[in-house]
């Protein structure tokens, strides 16, 4: 009972504080992040991403705001949770064991080339030399690689944190897939396509892929601090509707800009640079 009063207590506290904290979180984020639309997606893949310079597409040489393999994990992880919500509403089972071995397969192919271009990397920071030289690589990291390995991640954690989300916030769940094999095939071809659509380097596409991957890193860290949030206020399966959820993702959204702040004032003050980290490169 004590409990009970406690957590209502808090959410009433929460109602007023939260707005005020959000509002000074975006405020602090603006005068902290580098100047310009593309400088504030810039200070949300610092906290993420190496941004080594190398490892990023350009526009007008111009870095994106995240890595390739970054930018193909996060962009897709947004656009896939998107699609989702226009396409299963709240659908809350996971997908079936066929799905789930294809997303295992993505997210191994991901730790594969990962850690095959890490290798790769330190190696040359070593200059060819030391005890990492004598250990080949499997294949040459290259910028295709990294974006198909990186969207197939994307891919996985939207297809598993999506029904997460409405396990957990809806008082009536819809008990089936979220996602099967006809909304997976299209999801996953219309992936394909738009990588085939980043490869070109247009700027016509990198433009909105530069915004779009920042802000789906962004979105996932709002989701997973505002189901965080439910939890902890014992919330979960109490909605009924969207719009009661607003204190939970205001407060998901402070959570998110103050750890990206605190990411980025440390990696700045360490480094002092917005770039990727001195002395790392290819």
């Amino acid at each position: 009972m004590q409990t009970a009063a406690f957590t209502s207590k808090l959410v009433s506290f929460a109602r007023w504080f939260t707005p005020l904290a959000a509002l000074a979180a975006v405020i602090a984020w603006f005068v902290i992040a580098p100047a310009g639309a593309l400088g504030k997606m810039d200070a949300i893949g610092y906290a993420v991403c190496h941004r080594i310079d190398a490892r990023s597409l350009q526009i007008n040489d111009r870095q994106l705001p995240l890595c390739v393999r970054c930018t193909g994990e996060f962009y897709t992880a947004g656009l896939a949770l998107a699609f989702q919500a226009f396409v299963s509403g709240r659908k809350s089972k996971l997908p079936s064991r066929g799905i789930l071995a294809v997303l295992f397969a993505f997210f191994v192919a991901f730790g594969v080339d990962g850690s095959n271009s890490y290798l790769y990397l330190l190696k040359q920071t070593g200059g060819g030399t030391g005890p990492l030289a004598q250990f080949p690589n499997l294949y040459t990291p290259n910028h295709i690689l990294r974006l198909f390995t990186g969207s197939g991640m994307g891919i996985a954690l939207a297809a598993m944190l999506y029904p997460v989300i409405n396990q957990t916030l809806w008082k009536e769940l819809d008990d089936r897939p979220a996602l099967d094999w006809k909304k997976f095939g299209i999801l996953t071809a219309g992936i394909l396509f738009l990588n085939l659509l980043i490869l070109t380097d247009s700027p016509l596409i990198l433009y909105p892929i530069a915004y779009i991957s920042a802000l789906g890193t962004l979105s996932l860290l709002v989701l997973v601090f505002s189901l965080l949030w439910i939890i902890l206020m014992k919330q979960d399966n109490t909605f009924e509707h969207p719009r009661q959820l607003w204190l939970a993702f205001a407060s998901g959204l402070t959570l998110a800009l103050l750890l990206i702040l605190g990411i980025d004032l440390a990696r700045l003050s360490f480094t002092g640079t917005w770039s990727g980290f001195p002395g790392l490169s290819g």
